[in-house]
């Protein structure tokens, strides 16, 4: 039988055992360029390993999932961390699962804002981009580099995401 998975809005503490959430953070605020400017200072840290590994910013343009939705594979980036910043205005779904054993347990998914963004710490499993409502942009900050920073898990049995309400 498939199991649907409860939609958790996304919160830091909630967030917290997969990566950051990447949102304005009052404890951060630095005021810059003459005061005409509030920087979030440090809201998570890129992580890249490996012999010439580097940092890089993309744009990601995702096409709306359709609902219900079948989570049948998660994958993981064992060379780096990986981040998603909203640019569309639109909400999107984050859909994240503990590793037991070298395989993902039982996802988790949680509702991003249009103002939130994930930064997903190396070697998390996690599933694609999931847009959700129209086609949206995202700033995502990527390992580049030799080696291979992706390992793919399929569910025998995937889970069931019904249509979110944001």
């Amino acid at each position: 039988m498939t199991e649907f998975l409860e939609i958790l809005p996304l919160t830091k503490d909630a967030f917290a055992p997969f990566g950051d959430v990447l949102e304005d953070d009052p404890t951060s605020l630095r005021m810059i360029n003459g005061g005409n400017t509030e920087r979030f200072h440090a809201l998570a840290t890129a992580e890249a390993t490996g012999e010439e590994a580097r940092i890089v910013l993309n744009k990601f343009r995702g096409k709306p999932r359709s609902f219900p939705y079948a989570v049948d594979m998660m994958e993981r980036h064992p060379l780096g961390s990986q981040s998603f910043t909203p640019l569309s205005g639109n909400p999107f779904l984050v859909v994240v699962a503990e590793d037991r054993d070298g395989a993902p347990g039982k996802p988790l998914v949680f509702l991003a804002r249009a103002d939130q963004g994930v930064n997903y710490r190396r070697n998390v499993w996690h599933h694609p981009l999931m847009a959700i409502g129209s086609m949206s942009d995202f700033l995502v900050v990527d390992r580049d580099g030799p080696g291979n920073n992706l390992e793919e898990f399929f569910f025998v049995q995937p889970y069931l995401i019904a249509e979110p309400n944001p």
